[in-house]
């Protein structure tokens, strides 16, 4: 099959996935086509099967900001026209559902009709999607979609809440490669860290406000003052600089590392004990997912589709969205035992299984025939 990905080429969790995703489809015999104005990042090298198309705004002085819709459309359309794609999957709604939309309606002008499924990854639909000043052209693009997935089943929800979709939206979950993240031997890089032994939580993100990183570090707070801790903190972006304030602010410095965005995130979770998520918002919790395959239990937030992924009392525990104290009480009861601690990280490593590549590919494989087909039924 011929599948065309547009997704944002960033280290935003939609873009990981359809990255990972089109990889994994290539390495199945798969033919994909990238379309995104930069490099997706985790596009390394030649990858056999693998096509790389870039959107170019247009720069012209009467526009204050570049139409990317129109030029992302006007790619897509040229795209599938020379490449002969069966199928165009654009991951995150906005835009790229509308482009999408406004793509398959100039191809059916051309004689050429292009089956559009549209993921839907979470603040997509949470936070940008539901502004009033684009959720009609949004919840119309969506609608439009030859298929609709999510990648929880409490993002699916929410989406019903929000919009008017009519539509059945597939429930198919983020997944992790266990080829990059899994157990793994560090423990020369874990003395550079923790010289005294010390434990080691971890928290990785984007650095915004529905994060609630300063709940990482108060639970930390509590943490240190029973044992002897080591807080990482990884990623970059708008409240990194208050956060970094708030470790100075609480005399943590000395036990707290900020270390930015980091690619080799596998390394830091391979020689940490705990992984911190308190966020206010969370559709699936990626970094969750991947701190479990490497056997680190998570100690999170009960919010959004968190609570699918981290089962509680068995790989990690859920707390109130804010409650620090619940969140430093229940790290400290793993942290105090180490058996009790063993055995969730067995756990969560179990429970990580679940959500393998292989699995997750053959689910959209399964999706990309069903809509093609149906489609084709649909003209018969």
């Amino acid at each position: 099959m011929k599948i065309g990905i547009v997704c944002y080429p960033t280290y935003g969790g939609s873009g990981v996935i359809a990255t990972e995703l089109g990889l994994g489809l290539a390495a199945k015999g798969h033919e994909v086509h990238f379309i995104t104005y930069r490099m997706p990042v985790r596009l390394n090298g030649f990858q056999q099967n693998i096509f790389y198309h870039e959107v170019t705004p247009i720069d012209y002085a009467l526009f204050d900001f570049s139409p990317y819709e129109s030029s992302l459309a006007s790619k897509i359309v040229n795209v599938v026209l020379n490449e002969d794609l069966d199928i165009l999957h654009v991951h995150y709604a906005v835009p790229h559902a509308t482009a999408g939309y406004l793509a398959k309606k100039i191809l059916l002008e051309r004689g050429k009709y292009i089956p559009v499924i549209t993921t839907l990854h979470g603040t997509d639909i949470t936070l940008v999607g539901i502004d009033q000043s684009i959720a009609p052209v949004i919840e119309f693009s969506i609608q439009q979609s030859d298929g609709v997935t999510s990648v929880s089943q409490d993002l699916k929800d929410e989406t019903l809440r929000q919009f008017q979709i009519h539509k059945e939206i597939q429930v198919i979950p983020n997944f992790i490669d266990f080829k990059r993240f899994g157990p793994s031997n560090k423990s020369h890089f874990r003395e550079l860290v923790a010289p005294q032994g010390e434990k080691i939580l971890i928290h990785i993100s984007n650095f915004r406000k529905v994060k609630r990183i300063q709940d990482v570090v108060s639970m930390f707070e509590i943490v240190r003052d029973v044992l002897p801790a080591k807080l990482l903190l990884v990623g970059d972006g708008p409240e990194r600089g208050y956060i970094e304030s708030l470790v100075r602010d609480k005399g943590l410095s000395d036990s707290t590392r900020c270390l930015g965005k980091q690619d080799a995130v596998e390394e830091l979770l391979a020689i940490s004990d705990i992984f911190v998520l308190p966020s206010e918002k969370e559709s699936f919790g990626l970094v969750a997912l991947e701190a479990m395959a490497c056997g680190v239990p998570v100690i999170s937030s009960n919010a959004g589709g968190i609570g699918e992924v981290n089962t509680h009392g068995e790989t990690g525990y859920l707390s109130e969205i804010g409650d620090y104290e619940d969140m430093a009480r229940n790290a400290l009861s793993l942290l105090l035992d180490d058996s009790r601690l063993a055995a969730f990280r067995q756990n969560a490593m179990t429970r990580a299984q679940d959500f393998g590549l292989d699995k997750i590919l053959l689910q959209y494989e399964a999706y990309y025939s069903e809509v093609v087909e149906a489609r084709r039924s649909a003209l018969a």
